[in-house]
């Protein structure tokens, strides 16, 4: 006898089919709104005319080396911090764990104001020093909370010491340096309008990467979020995937903070939304995550360019004044970020 099917089941499978279709049909609208709106404006048949070579120098110039590299950039970012953020928040078992929060994108931004001290500026070279800043501050973390056996909530309070720490280094090595302070002032707020693609392209391919690693690894991520005891039954050794999922969530954040600066709370927000479409299950949240995050910034970020032009508003200015309400929302309706999940 054929095994019945569980309607309840399958209609969270189509609903999260339709969730993610919308996902990516929204985010294609906010990429072709984001290259023709400007300044300068195209219609989307310039636009495709454009890419294929046709129209003005002038026109394909701006397309090609302002806003394509921007765009791109934004999408890439959106999509690493958010898919950080979720799994940090499932590692850490906590909902306020996020990139910005406990100090991995500013362990990152350090990384990258070292590399510029010392004169590395190439885009593989502060890629890597972002990621080295990002993975270390995530290792120290993951040692305090073992250390300490410190509760979800006094790690997270930890991760913001350590945010707090890592800032005041970085300033301390621009005040020192003006050089390196001329070069970081737009880094420290977060933005892309220095963009470039010899600084995106190395970060995107380890962006890209790191997500396929992170899409095989769900069913891992999963059980990790149930707990130590929980998953040792099932015979998955805790310690070893809970290192990998921290070393690829410090790969995705140190990757999106080397071109686009220090933007915050992507990898708060984008999460708490999607979660109330897919739960808490990793192979329907990831995905959405990087869908949602990548339309997310990328409409922040055409709108900061947009709202008081021809004057431009950085978007990591607007990421805080969306962000920290929410963040206020999560603290206290959540409890401190530890109520259970929904699975």
């Amino acid at each position: 006898m054929a095994a019945q099917k569980d309607p309840v089941r399958g209609r969270k499978k189509q609903n999260w089919r339709l969730c993610l279709c919308g996902g990516a049909a929204a985010c294609t609208v906010i990429a072709v709104m984001s290259l023709c709106l400007g300044n300068l404006r195209f219609s989307p048949l310039q636009l495709i005319g454009l890419l294929q070579g046709t129209g003005d120098s002038v026109s394909r110039s701006i397309l090609l080396y302002a806003r394509l590299p921007r765009t791109l950039a934004a999408l890439a970012a959106g999509a690493a911090l958010a898919v950080s953020g979720a799994v940090l928040q499932n590692v850490l078992a906590n909902r306020l764990a996020s990139p910005g929060i406990i100090g991995v994108n500013a362990g990152a931004g350090l990384g990258v104001t070292l590399a510029c001290a010392t004169g590395t500026l190439s885009g593989l070279g502060v890629s890597c020093a972002a990621f080295g800043g990002s993975l270390i501050t995530v290792l120290c973390i993951f040692l305090f909370s073992r250390r300490t056996n410190a509760s979800k909530t006094t790690v997270i309070l930890g991760g913001v010491a350590l945010n707090s720490i890592l800032n005041a280094v970085c300033e301390s090595v621009t005040v020192l340096d003006t050089d390196v302070a001329m070069l970081s002032i737009d880094f420290r707020v977060g933005g892309f309008s220095a963009v470039s693609y010899t600084r995106l392209l190395p970060a995107v391919c380890l962006i890209l990467a790191a997500l396929a690693v992170l899409f095989t690894l769900c069913n891992e991520l999963d059980v990790v979020t149930l707990g130590d005891e929980t998953a040792r039954g099932v015979g998955l050794a805790v310690g070893k995937y809970r290192m990998v999922f921290l070393v690829l969530a410090a790969l995705l954040a140190g990757a999106a903070v080397s071109f686009a600066g220090l933007l915050g709370f992507i990898g708060l927000i984008v999460p708490h939304f999607v979660r109330r479409f897919t739960g808490n299950d990793s192979g329907r949240l990831l995905p959405l995550c990087a869908l949602s995050g990548a339309g997310f910034v990328t409409l922040c970020d055409m709108v900061a360019r947009l709202l008081f032009a021809p004057y431009e508003l950085p978007v990591g200015i607007l990421m805080s004044v969306i962000g920290g309400p929410v963040f206020l929302y999560v603290l206290v309706y959540h409890k401190g970020g530890h109520s259970h999940y929904r699975f």
